[in-house]
């Protein structure tokens, strides 16, 4: 139990959130992939869903903009907005 709180609590503290049943990577969209300036998201190889595979977010947000299917949210700091 304590493996899946700790898990659940990574997720939700990344700046990019990829909601998994709404993500077509596995279909060939890869637009979020291509939008992002830094190079910070990618397709996983095991589930070949969009992942962030680096904790560097600009919260410029086209990946979040540009998905076809909403399954991008970005989580703007609260000192941000």
């Amino acid at each position: 139990m304590a493996f899946i709180f700790k898990e659940i609590a990574h997720r939700t503290a990344a700046p990019v959130l990829v909601d998994e049943d709404k993500c077509i990577a596995d279909k060939g969209c890869t637009v979020c992939v291509d939008v992002c300036p830094m190079d910070l998201l990618a397709i996983h190889p095991e589930s070949n869903k969009a992942y962030m595979q680096f904790d560097e977010c600009w919260y410029c947000m086209p990946c979040e903009k540009d998905c076809p299917t909403d399954a991008i949210q970005v989580n703007i700091p609260y000192l941000l907005k």
